[in-house]
C-alpha cells in the first residue's frame, strides 16, 4: 500500500504545524526542528551534540512539550546509577511479593540530558531499550510502550569530565545533529525577550501518541524507488572504499536512512523519495556511523569531509543516462 497525495498532504500540513508550535521556543533553527520531528515519527532517537548554552534542552523540551505525553528529564551525572534510569524491583514486606518501581525511561519522550557525563554502565542501560522498546529487570522484560523517543544531549567530547558514547551505543541513534548559534536576527529577538525565563513552557501539546502513530504508519507506506534503493546501497559500499575510513556505513545505517528519507519526502506532501531526500539526510544520518583511522585527524580530514566526498563521488539516479 503507497501512502496517497491526500494523506501526504495532510502529512505536510500536520508535520509544519508542529515545526511552528517548537519555533516559539527554538529561534531560527527550523531545520533542526524539523530533523528532530523526523526521528519521531521514524521511530528512531536523537543524539544533539554542541557546545553548552545553545539551546539542545529547550529543543528536546520543546518537542516533549508539543506531543500530548508523558515526558522526563534525566541529568546523567557521573555518580548516576543504571537503576536510576531503567527502575528497580524492591520487595513489599505487607504483600509479600517483589514489586517493580518504573525509572524514568518508562516516558513517551525522555531526555537525557548530557549523556556523556554518565559512566559508560550507565549509558550501556540504554542500550536495550533504545533498540528493543524495552527493559529487563531481574530477567523480567518491561515494555516501555509507543510512541517512544530518546532525545539525548551531550557536549563535545573535548569537554573536561565527559565519557566517549561507545560506537555500539552511537548506532543506536537514527540521527546525530547539533543545534548551533543563533544568527544575529534571532539572537536579537531573544534578547528583546529576556524576561521569559522558560521558552519551552510557551509550547503547548498540539497532537496526541495516537496521532503520532497514524503520521508514522503513513510514513512506511511512502514509495521508494528501485533505483533510489540502488543508490543507498552504493553510497554505503563506496563509504567503505573512502581512504581514511575504518568503519563504514552499515545495512542498519542503510535502513535507518531509508526510513529517515520517507519521513522527509511525506514531510515535504510528496508520496514518493527522491534522490535530493538522501542527500539532505545523508550528514545527520551517517555523521556517528562512519569510524575515521587515526591519520584522518592529522591529514585534516574530519567526517563531514569524507560524506561530502562520498556524495560527490557516487551519482544520483536522475544524473545516470539511461534513468
Amino acid at each position: 500500500m503507497t501512502i496517497s497525495p491526500e494523506q501526504a498532504e495532510w502529512f505536510r500540513s500536520t508535520f509544519d504545524q508542529l515545526t511552528d508550535n517548537m519555533e516559539k521556543a527554538v529561534l531560527g533553527k527550523r531545520h533542526v526542528v524539523r530533523l528532530a520531528l523526523t526521528c519521531l515519527l521514524s521511530e528512531g532517537h536523537v543524539l544533539l551534540e554542541d557546545f553548552p548554552g545553545t539551546g539542545k534542552t529547550m529543543l528536546a523540551r520543546a518537542l516533549a512539550n508539543t506531543v500530548q505525553g508523558s515526558h522526563a528529564r534525566i541529568q546523567f551525572t557521573p555518580d548516576l546509577l543504571p537503576s536510576d534510569v531503567t527502575g528497580v524491583t524492591v520487595y513489599d514486606q505487607h504483600k509479600g511479593t517483589f514489586e517493580f518501581h518504573p525509572g524514568p525511561i518508562f516516558h513517551t519522550i525522555v531526555l537525557a540530558d548530557e549523556i556523556n557525563r554518565a559512566s559508560p554502565k550507565t549509558q550501556s542501560a540504554l542500550l536495550e531499550v533504545m533498540e528493543e522498546g524495552r527493559v529487563t529487570v531481574d530477567g523480567v522484560a518491561h515494555p516501555v510502550g509507543k510512541p517512544f523517543l530518546v532525545i539525548a544531549t551531550q557536549n563535545p567530547i573535548e569537554q573536561a569530565g565527559t565519557y566517549r558514547l561507545p560506537e555500539a551505543q552511537l548506532d543506536r541513534f537514527l540521527m546525530k545533529t547539533s543545534v548551533g548559534y543563533p544568527d544575529r536576527q534571532a539572537t536579537v529577538e531573544l534578547l528583546n525577550n529576556a524576561a521569559v525565563r522558560d521558552r519551552a513552557a510557551l509550547v503547548t501539546p498540539v497532537i496526541t501518541a495516537a496521532t503520532i502513530a497514524q503520521m508514522s504508519g503513513l510514513a512506511d507506506q511512502v514509495y521508494v524507488d528501485p533505483a533510489v534503493i540502488g543508490y543507498v546501497a552504493e553510497l554505503a559500499e563506496e563509504s567503505r572504499r573512502q581512504p581514511h575510513v575504518k568503519l563504514g556505513l552499515s545495512p542498519r545505517g542503510c535502513l535507518a536512512l531509508v526510513r529517515v528519507a520517507k519521513t522527509w519526502a511525506a514531510a515535504d506532501g510528496r508520496d514518493h523519495v527522491v534522490p535530493d531526500d538522501i542527500k539532505d539526510l545523508a550528514e545527520p544520518v551517517l555523521s556517528h556511523r562512519l569510524l575515521l583511522d587515526a591519520e584522518a585527524q592529522f591529514s585534516g580530514v574530519d567526517v563531514q569531509t569524507v560524506i561530502s566526498r562520498l556524495l560527490d563521488a557516487v551519482a544520483p539516479p536522475t544524473d545516470r543516462v539511461g534513468v
